[in-house]
C-alpha cells in the first residue's frame, strides 16, 4: 500500500507542489502558527531520503572527478553569480529579493534529484556522489557565498544559516547513511516505507512556507510576476547550463542527464526553511516561487532531453515505460 501511495505521489508531485503553496497562502492564519516545525519536519525528510545512500557510494567520488567538479562549479559558482547579477539587473536596490534569488541558487542539489535521474536512465552512482559532496559542504559554502556577495546589505544570521543547514541537511544525511551501514545495506523496506511520508512532509513544509509569504502573494502585482519569471528563467538556465556543458566536455549521455538534473534542481525545501527561519519574510518569496515549477521542469526536461539522447540510450523509452 505504501509503495503504491509513493508512486502516486511521485507522479502527482509536479501538480501537488503549487497546490500546496496555494493552500498555505489561503489558510495562512492557521499554518503560520506552525512554522516553527519546519526545521524538524525537514530534518525528517532529509533522513528518510538519505537512507538510500550507502557508505559505498562515497567510493564513487574517485570514479567521477571531472563530472563532480563540473557540477560543483555550476552549482556553487556559476549559478549563484548569474542569480546575483540577474537580481541586480531586475531588482536593483531591493536587497531582500536579490538575497532570495541568491539563496535559491546557492542551496545544494536535492535528494529528490535521484528519483528523476533514475527515471531517465542517468548515472545513479554519480548523482549520489554529487548529492553527498554538495550536502556535506553546504553548511559552509552557503553562508560563505551569501556573506561574500551580500555582506552587510541585509540582516543575516550567518551562524544561524550554517547551524540550520547542519541540523536540517548535514546531520540527518549522516544519520541516514549510518543507518544504511548498520543495516548492511538491507534498508530497502524502511526506505520504501518512509518515502511517501517524506513526500507528504515536503508538501507540508511547502504549505507552512506559503503561509509566510501570503502577504506578498495575496495580491499579485507586477513585482511578484517579475520575481516569478526571473526565478523560472534562472531555473531553466540551470538545466541548460548543466546539460550543454556536460555535452561540450564530451561526457556520456547518462552522465549528462545526471549533471543536468543536479544543476537544475535544488533542495528548495531546505532553502525555503532557511529563508523563513533566518531571513526577513520577503527573502522567502523567490525561494518559494521555485517550488511552483521545480517538479514540472524536471519532468519536462527529462522528456525533451531523453528524445535528444535516444540514440545514445536506445533502451531509455522502454525503461521509462517500465517504471
Amino acid at each position: 500500500m505504501l509503495v503504491t501511495l509513493n508512486r502516486m505521489l511521485e507522479r502527482a508531485l509536479p501538480f501537488l507542489t503549487p497546490i500546496a503553496v496555494i493552500i498555505g497562502v489561503w489558510l495562512s492564519s492557521f499554518y503560520s502558527n506552525y512554522v516553527f516545525l519546519v526545521p524538524y519536519i525537514f530534518a525528517f525528510i532529509t533522513f528518510a531520503s538519505s537512507l538510500a545512500i550507502s557508505p559505498k557510494d562515497i567510493r564513487n567520488i574517485i570514479h567521477y572527478p571531472m563530472p563532480i567538479l563540473t557540477s560543483m562549479i555550476i552549482l556553487q559558482v556559476i549559478m549563484p553569480l548569474v542569480a546575483f547579477g540577474v537580481g541586480h539587473l531586475f531588482f536593483s536596490g531591493n536587497f531582500e529579493t536579490i538575497t532570495g534569488l541568491l539563496l535559491a541558487f546557492t542551496i545544494p542539489t536535492g535528494v529528490v534529484t535521484l528519483m528523476w535521474v533514475s527515471i531517465y536512465n542517468g548515472s545513479r552512482s554519480l548523482t549520489l556522489a554529487i548529492i553527498l559532496i554538495n550536502t556535506l559542504l553546504s553548511p559552509f559554502i552557503v553562508p560563505f557565498t551569501l556573506n561574500l556577495l551580500i555582506g552587510g546589505s541585509i540582516s543575516m544570521d550567518t551562524w544561524g544559516v550554517m547551524s540550520g543547514l547542519i541540523m536540517m541537511v548535514m546531520l540527518p544525511s549522516a544519520v541516514g547513511i549510518l543507518v544504511n551501514y548498520l543495516r548492511k545495506g538491507k534498508i530497502m523496506t524502511m526506505s520504501k516505507s518512509l518515502a511517501p511520508f517524506a513526500k507528504l512532509s515536503l508538501l507540508t513544509v511547502i504549505m507552512l512556507n506559503g503561509s509566510i509569504v501570503a502577504p506578498y502573494l495575496s495580491s499579485i502585482d507586477s513585482n511578484v510576476v517579475r520575481i516569478f519569471l526571473v526565478v523560472l528563467l534562472l531555473a531553466i538556465s540551470g538545466y541548460l547550463v548543466g546539460f550543454l556543458t556536460s555535452r561540450r566536455l564530451g561526457f556520456s549521455a547518462e552522465t549528462s542527464i545526471s549533471i543536468m538534473y543536479n544543476c537544475g534542481m535544488r533542495n528548495i525545501g531546505a532553502g525555503a526553511a532557511i529563508a523563513v527561519v533566518y531571513f526577513p519574510p520577503a527573502v522567502s518569496l523567490p525561494v518559494i516561487m521555485g517550488t511552483l515549477f521545480q517538479q514540472i521542469l524536471a519532468a519536462l526536461f527529462g522528456k525533451v532531453i531523453s528524445k535528444r539522447l535516444k540514440r545514445d540510450l536506445p533502451n531509455m523509452n522502454e525503461s521509462i515505460e517500465a517504471k
